[in-house]
């Protein structure tokens, strides 16, 4: 069976070591890569605008010798004419070897992944999760500060749409010592799945704030987000709140001479253009790790052998339709409306596309 990359912990720690290990072995000996994945080809599909991932991914294939078929948006798909995501996967499973897409569906992704017989890689899904993102955030902070346990990282701005946030913390999560500072508008918080199922059900130590000048001197890292204009339903809301946080020199003065200031990109105006020539602002290093990573994962995927789909968790098909306006199976009738048990005590329910929460009274048989 095709492996699917929809969620960062879709992959071990010993694989995202190994990933960064060959990405490293990439970036300084490129010749060795240069014909690996000769005759290969790789298909972008991207129902939303990007530069960083899409070209990215399509510069990695390039390196590895691979050729590179692409949509670069929905109105030159047949998404515009109505077809299915699932459809468009067995489709592209036809003309590709591996399959990149980011679609603004929440859930998309798994839809995919099922779908394709190919191994597929999700480049996003509306505001739920970004892994290969976190792939070069975490390439980023090896290289820059050489380890990832013990360290305090601070995530600020939109941390409830913030796919990337949500990814990089379950990431980050998994290894000893790390804490996080939250720093956000109340009203773009992180999510309650993100709080309560990996912060607290791991223990992992966090706070919650509105002042980014106050925690500037604990953070090892600091990584700034854009609030993203096309999560928001209510363009107001999106105007209230778009410059809550802007990075400059002076709020600078208190942090730690070894921060780093991170940044999935684009920005907007929430870092000053004079904080680029700071030498702990290392966002734009962080795009060309992006690119290493995204080879080292491309590599993976076309040539392992031994790859065996984990056990599937309890799940549980419903009538009741998932509540966030975002997900995939709100517009594609023919999907199931399929739940996963998350807390059995509890009978917490998650839709198993966009992972919304929803107690259900129901046990599985």
């Amino acid at each position: 069976m095709a492996r699917s990359i929809n969620d960062v912990i879709d992959l071990t720690v010993e694989e995202l070591d190994e990933l960064i290990a060959v990405a490293s072995d990439m970036k300084d000996d490129p010749g060795k890569y240069a014909k690996i994945c000769e005759g290969k080809v790789l298909s972008t599909v991207f129902f939303e605008p990007s530069t960083r991932t899409r070209l990215s991914f399509e510069s990695a294939m390039y390196h590895l010798g691979g050729s590179v078929i692409s949509v670069p948006n929905e109105s030159s798909s047949s998404a515009s004419k109505g077809e299915s995501v699932a459809d468009t996967a067995r489709v592209i499973s036809n003309y590709a070897d591996i399959f990149v897409m980011r679609n603004p569906k929440e859930g998309s992704s798994y839809v995919a992944g099922k779908a394709a017989s190919i191994p597929f890689i999700n480049a996003g899904d509306g505001g739920h999760n970004h892994p290969t993102q976190t792939l070069a955030d975490l390439m980023t902070i090896k290289i820059e500060k050489g380890h990832f346990d013990n360290l305090t990282v601070g995530i600020c701005g939109d941390l409830r749409y913030g796919r990337t946030v949500h990814s990089l913390i379950n990431a980050l999560s998994r290894y000893p010592g790390v804490k996080f500072i939250l720093i956000s508008p109340e009203e773009l918080k992180i999510p309650d799945y993100v709080r309560r199922e990996i912060l607290e059900v791991y223990n992992i130590p966090y706070e919650e704030t509105g002042d980014l000048v106050a925690a500037m001197p604990e953070l090892d890292i600091l990584y700034m987000t854009r609030i993203q204009r096309e999560r928001f339903i209510d363009p107001a809301n999106y105007d209230r709140l778009k410059d809550s946080y802007i990075l400059d020199m002076e709020k600078l003065q208190t942090a730690k001479k070894d921060m780093i200031i991170m940044h999935p990109l684009p920005r907007v105006n929430e870092i000053s253009v004079k904080v680029d020539e700071d030498p702990r602002a290392v966002y734009f290093r962080q795009t060309l790790y992006g690119r290493y990573m995204r080879q080292a994962l491309i590599l993976k995927l076309l040539t392992e052998k031994d790859y065996k789909e984990p056990k599937p968790p309890k799940m549980i098909k419903s009538e009741v339709l998932c509540k966030n306006p975002r997900c995939i199976s709100q517009t594609e009738q023919e999907l199931e409306h399929i739940y996963k048990l998350v807390n059995e005590e509890h009978q917490i329910y998650r839709c198993i596309y966009c992972e919304s929460k929803m107690k259900m009274p129901q046990t599985i048989d």
